[in-house]
């Protein structure tokens, strides 16, 4: 068998299945004749209908071509979960322009940075006191010639720190960008190989990269994840979902998994602003949501209620954990305590998110990242030689190939022609396959650690640690050490009410769970641990504090 993961495909899915492509205009114009009156989003207790949702996006395509953003220009989104997030995405893609997404989260250099490296020479934004100041430092800086700036409450007054919107010609409210706009008597000839999305990514060594991703990069994912759940849905008999929306729809996981997935399929998104541990319970307990994909950090909150025992779950048909690594230790709590099953696939920016997924049945392969998703080709290859594949059991770079795959990265040909060997991405993701076709990822490839000569994965030791009674995060960072040259240090935060222990007793805690050389030569203890934009656990982040720190104290022990 070519590929040997295909024997545990759920029933009726084959690898070969048909890969639709099209543009994200046309999904959502599909979607609008096939769903009309159906909720597509719902925000702070709102509906707004598939009709709606279209009739918005094409006023806004209209008043994005007046203003001359059509094709071969980019559009800068900065906003948060709102639907204004996916009235200008589909606005602009459907007047021809090409979306920049930056997240409210990212400091000043690499908002500047994408801003400038995109082309974007319009940029919408909210009123948030979030948000606005800084879109106003861009105009200043001359690195913008127009603001588009939505305003929050026309979804509804809940007391959100706003923003006065000051008086400037080149400053519109969104309301005012679209009034009076025409349908033009024919929209720009948009294709599946057009750039749709720069969505910046990496930045650990240097700036950011824009990842291109094309409508067919984009609509094959959606597409890919079709195959893959036809037959779950229809065991549910084609029930309309209610997706929870918490993951920040700047992030490609939320864009393709929710936003783009759901609105094919004709389902209710609800959008939240923001994780909330006890909002995304109401809307799982009180609206019986159906769906709730979020990534390890949600599902390590939602484990820690203290009265998890007596929540209802009952409603959920699938969750699903994605981003990060998932530990083992909290997937076998939650089915433990909550009585489903937590599974992580693996995907990424580079990929429209979509990569490996889990079958409903199947071998259980603990820490497994799953099978290759149907059009996807998965390998591993030798870190240091990327052309040469590795057989199963062996540990390497992964690489993939498929309709999903960026072309690209943005003004960075030679970055790009690096990043692919022999027509396959080169992930940069450590791992190996089984000879079930499972794959399992080990760690980054820029996070390994060398310690006297062994590669140390500091993902493993996480694994590892987490099963320790009172440890509610960690991360795991290299260290300078006289001997080995790199030792590793655990970075933890324990639960409530947990006491501290000693090296010695968490050196003694992991003996047996993993290597000798992989046992931790320092730990510390802190309140809290740095995250992305999406939530994740911020390894980059904690190894730019410990910068200094480091250079002072080489041994790095605490």
């Amino acid at each position: 068998m070519t590929h040997p993961g295909e024997q545990f495909y759920p029933e009726g899915v084959r690898w070969d299945d048909a890969i639709a492509q099209r543009t994200l205009p046309d999904l959502l114009s599909k979607a609008a004749a096939d769903f009309g009156p159906r909720t597509a989003l719902e925000f702070r207790d709102r509906p707004i209908t598939y009709t709606e949702l279209a009739a918005m996006a094409e006023r806004a395509a209209a008043a994005f071509l007046r203003a001359g953003c059509g094709k071969n220009s980019s559009v800068a989104l900065f906003l948060g979960n709102t639907p204004d997030h996916p009235v200008n995405f589909f606005g602009a893609l459907k007047a021809g322009a090409r979306i920049a997404h930056l997240s409210p989260l990212d400091g000043e250099i690499a908002l500047t940075h994408k801003v400038s490296d995109s082309g974007s020479r319009v940029l919408v934004t909210s009123n948030l006191a979030a948000l606005l100041p800084t879109a106003l430092k861009f105009l200043a800086r001359g690195l913008i010639d127009r603001l588009i700036v939505c305003e929050d409450d026309n979804w509804g007054k809940v007391g959100t720190p706003q923003a006065a919107i000051p008086s400037d010609p080149r400053i519109v409210t969104f309301k005012a960008f679209v009034e009076g706009a025409t349908t033009p008597a024919q929209w720009p000839q948009v294709s599946v190989d057009d750039v749709a999305l720069l969505q910046y990514t990496g930045g650990t060594t240097g700036l950011p990269k824009g990842a291109m991703l094309t409508h067919g990069n984009l609509t094959s994912a959606v597409s890919i994840y079709d195959a893959w759940g036809k037959p779950a849905r229809a065991a549910r008999g084609g029930v309309v979902e209610r997706v929870i929306c918490v993951l920040p729809l700047f992030h490609i996981y939320a864009l393709t998994v929710v936003l783009l997935s759901a609105l094919s399929r004709g389902n209710l998104i609800s959008i939240h602003q923001r994780f909330d541990v006890e909002a995304v319970m109401r809307d799982i307990e009180v609206k019986r949501a159906t769906y709730f994909p979020g990534v390890p950090t949600m599902w390590i909150a939602i484990a820690a209620l203290p009265d998890l025992d007596t929540r209802d779950f009952s409603s959920l048909n699938a969750i699903g954990s994605g981003g990060a690594p998932l530990p083992v230790e909290i997937a076998s709590f939650f089915e433990r305590k909550v009585g489903k099953k937590l599974k992580s696939g693996w995907g990424m920016t580079e990929t429209c998110s979509s990569g490996t997924g889990h079958p409903p049945v199947g071998p259980e392969k603990p820490g497994s990242i799953g099978l290759m998703l149907p059009g996807i080709e998965l390998d591993v290859v030798s870190l240091e030689n990327p052309a040469k594949v590795l057989p199963p059991g062996e540990v390497g770079e992964i690489r993939i190939k498929g309709p999903n795959v960026t072309k690209g990265y943005w003004n960075k040909p030679k970055e790009s022609a690096e990043s692919f060997s022999d027509g396959r991405f080169l992930t940069g993701d450590i791992g190996y396959v089984d000879t079930d076709g499972y794959f399992f990822l080990v760690d980054r490839k820029k996070d390994m650690i060398i310690s006297g000569g062994f590669n140390v994965y500091p993902q493993m030791i996480e694994q590892a640690i987490y099963t320790i009674p009172g440890v509610h995060e960690v991360i795991v960072l290299g260290i300078a050490d006289q001997y080995r040259g790199e030792a590793a240090k655990a970075f933890i935060k324990l639960k409530p009410d947990a006491r501290p222990f000693s090296l010695d007793e968490l050196r003694a805690q992991l003996t047996g769970k993993v290597g000798k050389h992989e046992l931790p030569a320092a730990v510390e203890f802190v309140d809290e641990l740095p995250r992305t934009p999406v939530g994740k656990l911020s390894r980059h982040e904690l190894r730019q504090q410990q910068k200094p720190a480091q250079s002072t104290q080489p041994g790095g022990r605490s």
